[in-house]
């Protein structure tokens, strides 16, 4: 049977998308699983039911199981079905909004960096404008990724003024957080801004964080300022959801005209192992 297109909802697949129908459904068999719907042990859908919840073919059915027990997330027993080998961990890092450049320090000490690349190049316009200086001025660019306990989170691309970036070295970097570097080289950090997307993992991110090419990653970008106001770092972090959550807790202000949601001193950030 010749795969036909469905439209892609919340639990669809759809053929116009640029990725393989089989991927599409591992991709939601993954997510079902890291998010608890379907326990350790449990039984998940076999290859004919996932081919006529999805009206794929059986092969393709059987390529996204496949692809779950290859990550071991999964075991296929033959005359057993497909049962789940997911069990997500207690652990897990949680710092408060309050104190935000403080947790994220100590987040820096309670995992492991890999230094894939340190050197200094021109900046571009998006980098230029992050940290308020003239486009091709020379600026330290690294990247680095962060695990704890052996298994990867957190793909790390940062830009720092070459003035501050020479005050440390590549050695520094792949051993000390970087916002420690920058307050051991005089930099008196006390202010950041950040925006949260989302983005999809191209191969040479989803390589370095064992995850296939155009899976969903958390999107942070930061700028962090000195007292000065100078921003002294530019930061895009890409998280795999799987590990890390950025959770805020909001309370219900009352207006003049209109009720508004607002954060609490309770609002978080955590990374999960």
């Amino acid at each position: 049977m010749a795969d036909r297109v469905v439209s892609a909802g919340i639990d669809g697949v759809s053929g116009a998308l640029r990725m393989p129908l089989y991927h599409q459904i591992f991709l939601i068999l993954r997510q079902q699983i890291t998010d608890g719907l379907h326990e350790y042990d449990a039984l998940i859908p076999g290859e004919q039911e996932l081919a006529e919840t999805y009206d794929v073919s059986r092969i393709t059915a059987k390529r996204a199981l496949d692809e779950l027990a290859a990550e071991g997330l999964v075991v296929r027993e033959r005359g057993r079905g497909t049962r789940v080998r997911y069990r997500p961990k207690a652990r897990a890092f949680q710092s408060s909004m309050d104190g935000l450049l403080e947790n994220l320090i100590a987040m820096g000490l309670e995992t492991k960096v890999k230094l894939i690349s340190f050197g200094y190049v021109p900046a571009n316009e998006e980098v230029a404008a992050a940290l308020s200086c003239p486009i091709g001025q020379e600026v330290q660019r690294s990247v680095r990724m962060r695990s704890v306990e052996g298994k990867p989170f957190s793909f790390l691309t940062t830009y720092v003024p070459a003035d501050i970036g020479r005050r440390y070295d590549a050695s520094d970097l792949a051993n000390k957080p970087l916002l420690s570097l920058l307050e051991r080289s005089g930099v008196q950090v006390d202010a950041a801004s950040q925006a949260i997307s989302a983005t999809l993992a191209d191969p040479g991110v989803a390589g370095h964080l064992g995850i296939s090419a155009g899976s969903a990653l958390l999107k942070i970008n930061r700028i962090v300022k000195d007292r000065e106001g100078r921003p002294v770092e530019y930061i895009t972090a890409l998280y795999r959801p799987d590990q890390y959550q950025y959770r805020m807790v909001l309370s219900r202000v009352q207006g003049e005209t209109h009720n508004t949601w607002t954060p609490s001193q309770d609002a978080a950030t955590t990374a999960k192992d």
